[in-house]
């Protein structure tokens, strides 16, 4: 299959779990960047720190980045606009959990990377240029990037 690096987020869209077997969370994702860092294979997210799912991304090393089907479509829309705070969204979405060894991701994904988190940061919303701005008014807290070394895909 070839990927377009910039669709792959903007209109395929991803989920982002971290956790552990215990307690974990995914949400849907619509931003991000694939690329080389630092000698390293990474995947780049950006996460509004409200989101409950920023709480797992702050706690763990670990996360996965998963890529779905067009059929998964009305279920990463609902795990993009639900949360894991208010119910249990994950087994609403009738996806399977999968236990990998430093992550989660689900069968029903054609493609999971395990990344290992080797940079966090918030935007400053000074540096934010001035079409972006526009996101970050009415409240709106600026985004994390949280980067993540590919340890496994």
């Amino acid at each position: 299959m070839l990927i377009n690096p910039f669709e792959k987020f903007s209109k395929d869209w991803a989920l982002v779990t971290a956790g552990d077997k215990d307690s974990f969370n995914s949400m849907t994702i619509a931003w991000g960047a694939m690329g080389t860092i630092w000698n390293k294979s990474v995947v780049t997210i950006y996460i509004r720190p409200d989101r409950y799912t920023f709480s797992f991304l702050e706690k763990n090393d670990y996360f996965t980045v998963s890529f779905y089907p067009e059929s998964c479509r009305d279920t990463l829309r609902m795990l993009g606009t639900k949360s894991g705070r208010d119910s249990d969204k994950i087994k609403e979405s009738g996806l399977t959990p999968v236990f990998l060894k430093n992550g989660i991701t689900y069968r029903e994904a054609y493609e999971t990377f395990v990344c290992r988190k080797i940079y966090c940061a918030q935007m400053k919303y000074e540096d934010v240029p001035e079409e972006g701005k526009a996101i970050y008014q009415n409240g709106i807290t600026p985004h994390y990037i949280i980067m993540g070394e590919v340890v496994n895909q």
